[in-house]
């Protein structure tokens, strides 16, 4: 595909370096020097210095004959424009990623896609929904569910208590009395390998396990993980950004208790007079003593969403020292995943990644309805729609020879999860759900074309 991206920060950036891996045609537009030299000696890519408003620009840009047309830059406003542009000289398909929630709330009352963008994007809408579900599903590390919950990733280290702990897959599914949730992957402790389970896998104390679950098994799995669930009442924002005002002003309206700690005076004020449901306090997140005073160890989690990754993963440490059961990070570094795990932060959220997984799916073959990049494992989950003549449907999926690298962990067939074994047929209209290497994502979108 021939993708053109307006805005080279973190997000564009990113976003670049993911899909240049695909061997897609890209072209990175920024009016930042410095941010370009830096794209072009890492990326296989292509650099143009210019406004991304400018009409001159994008036709310099070939936009005329682009797929994809993204535009991430930091203005909402010239993301909007430059999308409405590129779309009237010919872009097939638009992206603007949004500040303002207003423009989600209102999207179809609006139509958008009448104005020429096609999908609005906000990576605060993107991280607030992923730390709502964190603490809806507060015994797992990372979520993510697939239409409404009808299937649903979940993640969990295991205990040495888990009675499964030195049991190949094969016998503990037969030692369980229905199966509820399927593996799809695990990461062993101390290791950087990704492992697609089979039925001869044996899990380990430690692994950072992920499974496809129905709403059923989430309960099961936190039992045989030997994991107490604890409704989350209690919530400490450390950082009053656009993503910890949004969260809180959603988490006050379901009744929890919500306490903010914000660096900067006159933006407290500001909240406090924005939330009034939520209690506002002035001070630095990382000050042990002001944190003791706001009795930090009462609180059933803690989200550290400021500006500064370090300063997010020193304040969930704090916090996780006071014994706060749940501790939710934002960063903007990918690299700092595997570090703060190893020491104790429960769970990271980067806006990236979540951005990503909402523009991907645009760009892989097949019906991809939605898809996940898990934050440290190197494997993708996505949910795909099978055809009348998808090659998917033709036999039972034992007989499929589907690739190795790649498993089925479920499909929503009818408004309903089910979890999908070899005896199991996919039909036409039948939604799919399958993790696997990014390698292997080729192989896997034929089933489905």
């Amino acid at each position: 595909m021939k993708i053109i991206i307006a805005g080279a920060g973190e997000v564009g950036f990113h976003l670049s370096k993911l899909l240049s891996f695909e061997s897609h045609e890209i072209i990175l537009i920024d009016q930042d020097k410095d941010r370009l030299v830096y794209a072009d000696s890492k990326l296989d890519i292509k650099t143009l210095e210019r406004d991304a408003t400018s009409i001159l620009g994008l036709k310099e840009a070939n936009v005329q004959n682009s797929d994809l047309f993204i535009a991430v830059t930091s203005s909402e406003a010239t993301n909007i424009t430059a999308c409405v542009i590129s779309k009237k000289l010919g872009a097939k398909k638009t992206i603007a990623r949004i500040s303002n929630s207003e423009f989600l709330d209102n999207k179809d009352e609006v139509n958008f896609v009448e104005m020429g963008i096609d999908e609005l994007i906000s990576t605060e809408e993107l991280a607030t929904n992923e730390i709502k579900l964190l603490l809806k599903k507060a015994t797992f590390n990372e979520t993510h569910e697939f239409e409404g919950g009808k299937l649903t990733m979940v993640a969990m280290i295991l205990s040495s208590r888990a009675p499964f702990v030195g049991q190949s897959v094969k016998d503990a599914a037969a030692n369980l009395s229905g199966i509820n949730f399927m593996p799809i992957a695990l990461k062993r402790k101390n290791s950087e390998e990704t492992i697609i389970p089979r039925g001869d896998t044996i899990f380990l104390a430690g692994d950072q396990t992920y499974f496809i679950t129905l709403e059923k098994g989430v309960d099961e799995l936190n039992r045989l993980a030997a994991k107490k669930s604890k409704p989350i009442k209690n919530v400490m924002i450390l950082g009053g950004s656009k993503i910890g005002e949004k969260t809180a002003r959603e988490l006050c309206g379901k009744n929890l208790k919500i306490k903010i700690i914000e660096y900067h005076k006159s933006r407290a004020i500001e909240l406090a007079e924005e939330l009034p449901d939520a209690l506002v306090i002035y001070g630095d997140g990382r000050d042990v003593e002001l944190l003791e005073d706001e009795n930090v160890s009462d609180m059933d989690a803690v989200l550290a969403v400021t500006g500064r990754s370090e300063t997010n993963i020193m304040s969930c440490l704090v916090a996780k020292s006071k014994g706060v059961d749940r501790t939710i990070a934002l960063v903007q570094n990918v690299d700092y995943f595997n570090l703060s795990k190893n020491i104790g932060v429960d769970t990271l959220i980067n806006k990236k990644l979540l951005a990503a997984n909402s523009i991907f799916r645009y760009i892989r073959k097949g019906e991809v309805l939605e898809m996940t990049i898990l934050n440290s494992i190197n494997v993708e989950i996505l949910e795909f729609k099978a055809h009348k003549n998808s090659k998917i449907t033709k036999r039972k999926i034992k007989d499929l020879k589907f690739p190795r690298n790649a498993i089925i962990g479920g499909v929503i067939r009818d408004e309903t999860g089910v979890i999908a074994l070899g005896d199991f047929q996919i039909r036409e209209d039948d939604k799919v759900v399958v993790c696997c290497f990014p390698k292997t994502i080729s192989k896997v979108e034929r089933f489905f074309n």
